[in-house]
């Protein structure tokens, strides 16, 4: 028989380079929606570590079985957030800082992108900073990303002076120059959320209390700030489409206590539960036939909470239901290849846990499984 020449670009790694990747764990928690479904249903789940970031993927849709990590190297990230398009493109964005030749720090905002379940991320690139003064470029935040309809992708920060700043591709696929949104006193990293219409919306808290800028029309300048009386616990706002060219955002209200639903022109409306440590997150599905949002969080306590209520129709009452397990951060949702909810989490040791729904009535998870 003939024996095949071995191929080094197929090579398998040594056993031990091939170990220290399987016990690579979770150095944090990312922001956005880190646990995402591709187009072919199967689910990714995303999570900073050192050096970089893992990304675990189903094996089929619906699982249970998950691949072992895929390494992402991005030296230098600070901060990890992921978001995702109508098209299921994932575009990874990240806050890098970075010591130069002379000892002096800087920082860029970066962006990469994976088109599909586990194949390789694109190379990352970096988008610049808002400021050229190094100094206010120091305190640019945690970026933040919408991908409008069409596939456009929008990344908003905080700036230097605690406005907004934008940076978002052109129609020709360039990336325009970073504008200033205007505003003050943002306090931590906005909500935003791309409709199902085309537009853009963003919501952030302020000293002043809660600031939105809107897109009148898809691809168009954004409006505002238009302030708002409200007290918002400063980076806990969800932003989610709840209906045609509409979004609800869900925050922890210092007045009310725990949650609150608040759609522009109407009043903030308590969802009781307990106060949020960080940002919720959030889905809507069908439950027993009933049109439903779901969220979840991390309390004071550090474990995670689950919520389930009517979407528009919180007046009638929302339920929540602490699973006592304890996480890092804030907890992701997704629907599955079997539209069913899927929870995940980073345990206090960083190995992501997910439940997914059970098959009967109402919202049950199944036990929680490490990856």
């Amino acid at each position: 028989m003939r024996r095949r020449r071995s191929d080094p670009r197929r090579a398998v790694p040594p056993a031990g380079v091939a170990a220290a990747q399987r016990e690579r764990t979770a150095s944090g928690v990312a922001y956005g929606t880190w646990l995402t479904r591709g187009k072919d249903g199967r689910l990714t789940l995303y999570a900073p570590t050192d050096g970089g970031l893992l990304a675990w993927a189903e094996v089929t849709a619906g699982g249970p079985e998950w691949s072992e990590p895929r390494f992402v190297a991005a030296v230098g990230l600070t901060d990890l957030t992921v978001t995702q398009g109508a098209d299921t493109y994932v575009h990874l964005l990240g806050r890098r800082q970075r010591t130069g030749a002379d000892g002096a720090q800087t920082v860029d905002i970066v962006h990469a992108i994976q088109y599909q379940t586990g194949l390789a991320v694109t190379e990352w690139r970096s988008l610049g900073n808002p400021h050229q003064d190094r100094g206010q470029g120091l305190a640019v935040g945690v970026p933040v990303g919408a991908v409008a309809e069409d596939g456009t992708v929008h990344v908003f920060v905080r700036g230097a002076q605690g406005g907004l700043m934008l940076r978002r591709e052109a129609p020709n696929g360039k990336w325009r120059a970073w504008e200033d949104l205007r505003g003050a006193g943002v306090e931590a990293p906005p909500a935003a959320v791309a409709l199902g219409g085309g537009r853009i919306e963003v919501c952030a808290a302020a000293q002043t209390g809660v600031l939105v800028w809107r897109q009148l029309q898809p691809g168009g300048d954004f409006t505002g700030p238009r302030g708002f009386s409200l007290r918002p616990e400063p980076g806990t706002i969800v932003a989610l489409e709840t209906g045609p060219d509409r979004s609800t955002f869900f925050w922890s209200d210092t007045v009310v206590g725990g949650g609150a639903a608040w759609r522009a022109g109407g009043w903030p409306i308590a969802l009781g539960g307990s106060a949020s440590e960080r940002s919720y997150a959030a889905v809507r599905t069908s439950l027993d036939g009933y049109d439903c949002v779901v969220l979840a969080h991390r309390d004071r306590a550090g474990s995670a909470v689950l919520g389930v209520g009517g979407t528009e129709n919180e007046d009638n009452g929302f339920w929540w239901y602490d699973l006592a397990e304890p996480c890092r951060g804030v907890p992701a949702l997704a629907l599955d290849g079997r539209g069913r909810v899927v929870m995940a989490l980073i345990a206090p040791d960083g190995v992501p846990k997910v439940a997914r729904q059970e098959d009967s009535a109402g919202l049950t998870l199944t036990r929680w499984q490490r990856l």
